[in-house]
C-alpha cells in the first residue's frame, strides 16, 4: 500500500482526501516508479480547486519526478535506479499537436501523481536532467516545457533577439533562464506601469520586441500586441486575467503579428529540452516546498500570487 492524494467529484479543498492504494507490478513496457516531488501549476489549481473539477474521483498533479524501482519485459530505454520526470501529454510522443483537451493529462483526465509510487508504460516518463534532484526536475513537465516550446519549437529563439516575459510565476521564470542561457536582460514593472507597452516600444527606439511569453491572456493581450514588433511572434500560454475579452483586431492586421497558442508540448521536445538542460548550468527557481499532505495549503499560497518560481510538493 502507498499514500495517495484524492480529489473528489467537482473538487474543492474541502474535497481533497489522504489515502492508500494497492500498487501495481509493472507489466510489459511499464515501469514503476517511487514519486518523489510534484509541482504545481495554474491547471491542477483549476482541478483541485474545483474551477474545472473533476467529473469522478481523481489523483492530481501532472507534475512528478521520482525513480525506477522496477521495470516489466521490453523495457529497455529506463533501468532501475533511473532518476525520471513525467510528460504531460503521455500519448503525444512527437510531431504536430495529436491532442485536443485534457481527457489524457494526468491530474485531470486522467490519475496524475500525488502518490508515493505510479506504474505507467515507458512513453508516461522521460529522464531526469542528470544533475537536478527530484524537486528541480518535477518542475519540468508543465512549466518548463511550455517555456521552451514558445521559444524554441513553435519560435527559433536567437542570441540578440529580445523577448517579453510577464510577471514571476514558472511559466515565466523558466523562460527568463532559457532566454538568458542566450542573451537577454531588461525588466519593467507591470503593477506600477499598467501601460508597459509603451515602455516597451520605448526601449526598443519604436520597433518593438520580437518575442512575448503572454501569461495574462485577454487582460494583457491589447499590451503585448502593441509591444511586439511588425511580424513578431506572441506565444499565447496563460489565462490569468479570465477567459474573455476584446481584442484590437486592427492593431493586429497592421502589425502582422503572429499569436500562437500554446499548450505544453510532446514528449520528443521535453528530451530536447532537457538535453539543453544538461549542457548549460542552469536550474529552476523555487519558491516554497510543502509536504504532500500539505498539498491544500501550497494552492492557498499560489492563490496569494507572492510566489516567485515554482511551487513544489514533497513525498
Amino acid at each position: 500500500m502507498s499514500k495517495v492524494i484524492i480529489v473528489q467529484a467537482g473538487g474543492g479543498f474541502d474535497k481533497v482526501r489522504i489515502g492508500q492504494e494497492t500498487t501495481q507490478p509493472p507489466k510489459s513496457n511499464q515501469i514503476q516508479i517511487r514519486l518523489h516531488a510534484n509541482s504545481l501549476n495554474y491547471h491542477d489549481y483549476a482541478v483541485v480547486s474545483g474551477m474545472w473539477g473533476p467529473a469522478t474521483n481523481r489523483i492530481p498533479m501532472a507534475d512528478g519526478a521520482g525513480e525506477v524501482i522496477a521495470v516489466g519485459d521490453k523495457v529497455h530505454e529506463f533501468s532501475v535506479g533511473d532518476k525520471v520526470c513525467t510528460t504531460f501529454f503521455p500519448t503525444w510522443l512527437d510531431g504536430e499537436p495529436n491532442v485536443k483537451g485534457f481527457d489524457q493529462v494526468p491530474g485531470d483526465g486522467v490519475d496524475g501523481y500525488a502518490r508515493e509510487v505510479v506504474t505507467v508504460h515507458t512513453s508516461a516518463v522521460t529522464h531526469a536532467p542528470k544533475k537536478w534532484d527530484f524537486l528541480q526536475s518535477s518542475t519540468l513537465t508543465t512549466a518548463g516545457l511550455t517555456a521552451w516550446k514558445a521559444l524554441f519549437e513553435d519560435y527559433s529563439l536567437k542570441p540578440k533577439h529580445s523577448i517579453l516575459i510577464q510577471g514571476t510565476g514558472g511559466v515565466s521564470i523558466y523562460a527568463l533562464q532559457f532566454a538568458k542561457a542566450m542573451e537577454a536582460d531588461y525588466c519593467i514593472n507591470y503593477k506600477t506601469n499598467p501601460n508597459w507597452s509603451h515602455e516597451v516600444l520605448q526601449h526598443t527606439s519604436g520597433i518593438g520586441v520580437d518575442h512575448i511569453v503572454e501569461v495574462g491572456g485577454p487582460g494583457s493581450l491589447n499590451q503585448s500586441i502593441e509591444a511586439i514588433k511588425v511580424g513578431g511572434h506572441i506565444s499565447i500560454i496563460g489565462i490569468l486575467s479570465g477567459l474573455e475579452g476584446n481584442l484590437n483586431i486592427v492593431n493586429a492586421l497592421i502589425k502582422q503579428v503572429r499569436l500562437q497558442g500554446v499548450l505544453v508540448g510532446n514528449r520528443a521536445q521535453q528530451i530536447r529540452m532537457i538535453d539543453f538542460i544538461n549542457e548549460h548550468y542552469m536550474f529552476p527557481v523555487i519558491d516554497r516546498v510543502f509536504d504532500l499532505e500539505k498539498i491544500v495549503e501550497a494552492f492557498q499560497y499560489q492563490e496569494s500570487n507572492n510566489h516567485f518560481g515554482k511551487i513544489c510538493l514533497k513525498i
